[in-house]
């Protein structure tokens, strides 16, 4: 079971240079993925004057995030691994591919990237407002729930088939442009209804800088159950024990 190979890790990897630079190029990659995706809606208020949502603002929403978390991604792939997402962090973590320690700098590097973000957004435009994700009128907190699990379970599912798996061969290579049209998919699916984050880090910086926490929590409970779902059923039914590649000791 890949609940039994998850590792703490040592104290000694807080000053770990590969660790501290990985976390460095999480940071990087969260900052690039949410000031590009959070500011494309800011645009499209400014372009429409805060007028109601379209169909036309979801696909630019889609495509916006889609063109940002593929390089987000990619650009962060060979320092960290590219996660950009605490759900992926975590769902690495319950596969037994990144300590638990390591999951934990990773995790304050994302929240922190978001949060600069949405800070930088809001000094560029002149104090245009980090709108907080919220559930739209008739979605209910379940209904939020069940949209996230299941959006970050095919995000998830998606990352390990064509980054973790040790036998992905050359899928590996397309695993950016892979992540970041999943996540637009699922945009085109959930955004109307909750938004459609499946990242609590998205989620974070936003209601941060606007001090919005309305059903926050979901954006947590949700991706975190979706991730460790899909993580614990590709790793034990496709991966297994035999083709599993532990952590390095100086992991751990």
């Amino acid at each position: 079971m890949a609940i039994y190979r998850i590792a703490i890790g040592s104290p000694r990897e807080a000053s770990n240079p590969a660790a501290i630079r990985a976390a460095f190029a999480e940071f990087f990659s969260m900052l690039i993925f949410v000031f590009a995706g959070q500011g494309s809606g800011m645009a499209y208020s400014k372009l429409t004057g805060n007028g109601p949502a379209t169909p036309g603002g979801l696909i630019v929403a889609s495509l916006s995030h889609a063109f940002a978390l593929f390089v987000a991604v990619a650009v962060g792939a060979n320092i960290s691994g590219g996660h950009v997402n605490p759900a992926v962090t975590f769902g690495a973590f319950i596969g037994g591919n990144i300590t638990l320690l390591r999951s934990i700098l990773y995790w304050i590097a994302q929240l922190l990237g978001s949060v600069v973000a949405c800070i930088l957004l809001n000094v560029a435009t002149g104090g245009m407002e980090t709108s907080a994700f919220s559930l739209s009128s008739g979605v209910s907190v379940w209904n939020a729930i069940v949209f996230e699990i299941v959006m970050t379970f095919g995000l998830v599912y998606t990352v390990y088939a064509t980054a973790v798996d040790p036998k992905k061969g050359n899928v590996g290579v397309v695993a950016p442009i892979a992540i970041g049209s999943i996540v637009g998919a699922n945009i085109l699916v959930g955004g109307a209804f909750d938004g459609a984050s499946m990242n609590p880090a998205v989620s974070f910086g936003p209601a941060v800088v606007s001090w919005s926490w309305t059903h926050h929590w979901v954006y947590w409970l949700g991706p975190f159950i979706g991730s460790a779902a899909a993580a614990i059923l590709y790793d034990n039914i496709f991966i297994g024990d035999d083709a599993h590649e532990p952590l390095t000791t100086s992991d751990f």
